[in-house]
């Protein structure tokens, strides 16, 4: 009896510390703490078991087992020999182990937590290491998605023709009107809405430029408002103006140019693809959001379903909005309205013997049905 009831105060305690960072996954025990766990369990039971990044790093630096090593690992992800010093120093292979077996290795980050860099940055200290390169893709380092118990047939159509009821697609005007602009709509419901309304004013001005006057567009600070618009915004408003359907050139000229793509999307010159994913794996930012977005968009060809967790077609369109105003930026590449193609800014051009990975990665965005079952 004493033993069941120290058992249920352990696990209530461990609700409360993850309930702090307004979680409710479970912690998962250091190496060398109990917790009246079994000092055992299989990867898979491991990685159901999941603290926030931030709390995982407090956890290892307040442990004497995980804290020397903790910061071993941390100087072995320094300067531009990190990937010898993971293959070949004694000292930072024993960490990778060491730090394999603790908290931080299963820890994940809420979306659009508090301190969501800081929890990313925790995140990659261990894991950065582990898919350098190539074509192997990186886990999300987001708290998992659950299923979609009732998959959505329809995808968004209720959210961006402003509707309360799912229409089937396509899309058609409301009754009465030939040809219609839901953008535009779109446009005048953020209007109407004060934090709407503020951000996307935030942004439009951070990223427009006049070529007449000499101006020119600050990318970075164009980025930041962007995923301040996304980030603070609600989905039903946001999404509602990025994926509005349409039927006519003008409504689709007007969804391309709603992240405002000379500042935002477009370059001066179009870089290759594989070096584009380079420069987002250098970002734990751009980094962490391309990772989730693969994993809640991507299936592989010949795949049962449309969509990852049970045709869970808003976790990848969440994911999908959450890569504007990193790096990896997508967008509408012209303004059709019938046969659209969804891309980041890159090519494949000058792949040499990596052409077919390039091609790969980029299909991830041009051929990806779960994406386009979702808009």
């Amino acid at each position: 009896m004493k033993s069941g009831t120290l058992r249920m105060r352990v696990c209530i305690f461990l609700v409360l510390i993850g309930s702090l960072e307004g979680s409710s996954a479970f912690i998962a025990p250091m190496a060398n703490i109990s917790l009246g766990f079994p000092s055992t369990r299989s990867a898979r039971e491991a990685q159901s078991q999941w603290v926030d990044c931030i709390q995982a790093s407090e956890l290892c630096t307040n442990d004497p087992h995980c804290s020397p090593w903790y910061r071993v690992m941390r100087q072995c992800l320094v300067g531009k020999e990190k990937d010898a010093m993971l293959d070949n120093n004694r000292d930072c292979k024993t960490a990778v182990e060491v730090l394999h077996k603790s908290s931080l290795y299963y820890c994940r980050c809420k979306r659009a937590m508090k301190n969501e860099l800081q929890c990313l940055q925790n995140y990659w200290t261990i894991h950065m290491g582990l898919n350098e390169g190539g074509d192997m893709e990186d886990s999300s380092p987001y708290e998992p998605v659950a299923p979609n118990r009732q998959p959505d047939v329809f995808g968004l159509a209720s959210i961006s023709s402003g509707m309360h009821t799912l229409n089937p697609k396509p899309f058609q005007c409301p009754e009465g009107e030939k040809v219609c602009n839901p953008c535009l709509d779109a446009t005048k419901a953020c209007n109407l809405n004060g934090i709407c309304k503020r951000h996307r004013s935030s942004y439009i001005t951070t990223c427009s430029k006049d070529t007449n006057k000499g101006e020119s567009c600050n990318k970075k600070r164009c980025h930041k408002t962007l995923r301040a618009f996304l980030d603070r915004v609600p989905s039903g408003l946001s999404q509602r103006l990025i994926f509005c359907p349409c039927q006519s050139e003008g409504c689709a000229e007007r969804r391309r140019q709603t992240i405002v793509p000379d500042c935002s999307y477009v370059d001066k010159v179009k870089p290759n693809c594989l070096e584009l994913r380079a420069v987002c794996r250098a970002d734990p930012l751009c980094r962490s959001r391309l990772a989730d977005y693969m994993t809640n968009c991507w299936m592989a060809p010949n795949t049962v379903g449309t969509c990852p967790n049970q045709d869970n077609h808003q976790a990848c369109l969440n994911s999908y909005a959450r890569l504007i105003g990193t790096e990896m930026t997508p967008n509408y590449v012209d303004n059709s309205f019938t046969n659209w193609t969804i891309s980041p800014w890159c090519d494949c051009m000058g792949s040499g013997n990596q052409e077919e990975e390039c091609m790969n990665f980029l299909r991830y965005f041009t051929d990806n049905t779960c994406l386009s079952k979702s808009l």
